[in-house]
């Protein structure tokens, strides 16, 4: 791994780190990234945007519920980003936000299964104080065994808020049942047992922030109004000092699957009864069309133009909602369309429509206008949804995060543009069989005494 420049010639060198090569716009991206890596491994991606006076300032680390490989120690990237903004000893906790709040950031963060993602968003005149303040917390955070046991209680908190809806119990019956052997068996929140275990965990915490929030494993986006020279500047001077290595640790890999596999969940309040058909499918990856593939699937098999959709939702009315709600993953994962019905009695009927649909697909029954209008829909959608610097960096951030190279976001929308309806076949056969499917339903069964 590089190793960091002398602190001499940081100081001194008028130029700056090797790597720096403009990416140029093309018809798929319409901007053009800057990217740098520096000698101890962070990658740094600026991104001119017309914002005058606004920039956003994303930091993509490659740490989510995947790399949870220790038994008992499930939810630890989620409750890490909640630890993250406790403080260091220069900037105790709570200093950091009334810094930036009196510039006038917004300032968030979200974990996945894969990237958990750190965003500020506000005025250019700020961005000096704020390299400083984050580089600081990704190099030297602090926080004390009290604050952690306080914050785990939050993050308990959490957890119980979300399982008051049946979808976590949904995607957590799933998860276990369509993975036996990797962390995806697991959702980002963890293990039940595990989050109220994490009170005990605070020495193991200290390990997770050295293993995992290195600058190798770290991307810097940055998008906006800036002077380029100055930025790199700064973030050469601030971040050059973090010196930690990427541990690495093996992700357990999940053996084929060989048969369909199926769980029911008795929800024991009034809902919706649920049907979910979960295919497992590849990775996400910049080099090959399948994230491409599976979005452009989902709008063709379940979208608002659909047959399934026309059939089961708007003529019908069978199904309340239908939609896939998958994902692009860094490893196999899995093509879940889930429908919510409006009754009980309508799930074989369902069941049998949406198999048919998939059927067609396989049997290469393919509308080449529809997929092409989807094509467009989804590529336009996205790129019209760029509107601020924040979206943008927000989506090179996830993109990069889960695929690995810093432009694989246009790498996507290139593929999105580019499919055919002849792989789309290919991929439904080699994928949507009865051996690689799980089915999830669910049943609201109100405790005795109680109302349907």
């Amino acid at each position: 791994m590089p190793r960091l420049l002398p602190l001499l010639l940081l100081l001194l060198a008028p130029v700056f780190p090797a790597s720096a090569q403009p990416q140029e716009s093309s018809r798929f991206f319409p901007y053009t990234l800057k990217t740098t890596k520096l000698p101890n491994g962070l990658t740094v991606v600026r991104v001119p945007f017309n914002s005058p006076g606004i920039v956003a300032y994303i930091t993509s680390v490659r740490v989510g519920s995947r790399n949870e490989v220790e038994p008992g120690r499930t939810g630890f990237a989620h409750f890490f980003e909640h630890m993250m903004f406790k403080g260091t000893k220069s900037n105790p906790e709570g200093q950091r936000e009334r810094i930036l709040g009196g510039f006038g950031f917004d300032d968030n963060a979200f974990t996945t299964d894969d990237i958990t993602v750190y965003q500020a968003y506000g005025p250019t005149a700020g961005l000096p104080r704020l390299i400083e303040l984050e580089a600081d917390r990704f190099q030297n955070l602090e926080y004390s065994e009290p604050s952690f046991q306080t914050e785990a209680l939050a993050v308990l908190g959490e957890y119980h808020k979300s399982a008051a809806a049946p979808d976590l119990k949904m995607e957590e019956s799933l998860a276990k049942t369509a993975f036996t052997r990797h962390t995806y068996q697991h959702t980002t929140l963890g293990f039940y047992d595990d989050i109220k275990a994490m009170p005990k965990a605070y020495a193991y915490s200290r390990t997770f922030f050295e293993r995992w929030y290195t600058p190798a494993n770290t991307t810097l986006f940055i998008v906006g109004d800036f002077d380029d020279a100055q930025v790199l500047e700064a973030v050469t001077k601030h971040y050059g000092p973090w010196k930690r290595e990427l541990t690495t640790v093996a992700i357990p890999a999940e053996p084929a699957q060989t048969k369909a596999r199926a769980v029911h969940v008795d929800w024991a309040q009034p809902t919706q009864p649920r049907h979910v058909l979960a295919w497992r499918t590849p990775a996400a990856r910049a080099d090959t069309p399948d994230a491409a593939l599976q979005a452009i699937l989902a709008e063709y098999v379940v979208g608002d133009t659909s047959p399934a959709y026309k059939e089961l939702v708007l003529e019908k009315q069978l199904v309340e909602s239908l939609y896939v709600s998958s994902a692009p993953h860094r490893d196999p994962y899995l093509f879940p369309i889930d429908a919510t019905l409006q009754d009980e009695k309508h799930r074989a009927a369902v069941d049998a429509t949406l198999r048919r649909d998939v059927k067609a697909l396989v049997d290469g029954k393919v509308d080449a206008a529809r997929v092409k209008a989807i094509q467009d829909h989804l590529r336009y959608g996205l790129l019209m949804g760029m509107d601020t610097p924040r979206d943008v960096a927000i989506d090179l951030a996830y993109y990069a995060g889960v695929m690995g190279p810093p432009d694989a976001l246009a790498s996507y929308l290139k593929q999105l543009g580019s499919v055919t309806p002849k792989q789309l076949t290919a991929f439904a056969k080699k994928h949507f069989t009865d051996a690689n499917l799980t089915v999830l339903t669910l049943t609201p069964k109100p405790a005795a005494g109680g109302t349907p």
